[in-house]
């Protein structure tokens, strides 16, 4: 079953979530909106290259991957793609622990890959690097 998510592009989240409602502050790097099955929690989604990909289309706004609120009781497991929410299925336990990891995983090569220097060589050290080569 899918229902429709409408894009709200703010500044500041609102201290009230209003039900099918995504808020996205770029500035901020941030969306949120009430979780989808009605339990009424807040769900914040970071936006960044780590976290999730937002994009609008045509004023529908799509997030990527998808959302699985595995610290709330509902569990629920979704996507929002063009404005919709599509749900998926529920992640067993050790799905969750494993997609963590790889959460994990993904963020600690992104940031060192972002935190190495690169090696500046001298004129000299590429000069003798190049004879050696010959």
């Amino acid at each position: 079953m899918k229902c429709k998510i409408t894009l709200q592009r703010v500044h500041y989240m609102p201290k009230e979530f209003e039900a099918g409602i995504l808020y996205v502050s770029e500035e901020f790097e941030v969306a949120g909106h009430l979780c989808p099955c009605g339990c009424g929690n807040k769900i914040i989604t970071p936006l960044g290259p780590t976290d999730w990909e937002f994009v609008e289309e045509d004023g529908k706004a799509t997030l990527d991957p998808s959302i699985g609120n595995w610290q709330i009781p509902c569990r629920s497991h979704y996507w929002i793609t063009d404005g919709e929410i599509d749900w998926s299925y529920q992640w067993t336990d050790k799905q969750i622990k494993e997609g963590r990891r790889a959460e994990e995983k993904r963020n600690r090569t992104y940031f060192d890959k972002r935190n190495r220097k690169p090696k500046i060589q001298s004129a000299l050290s590429r000069f003798v690097n190049w004879f050696r080569k010959k």
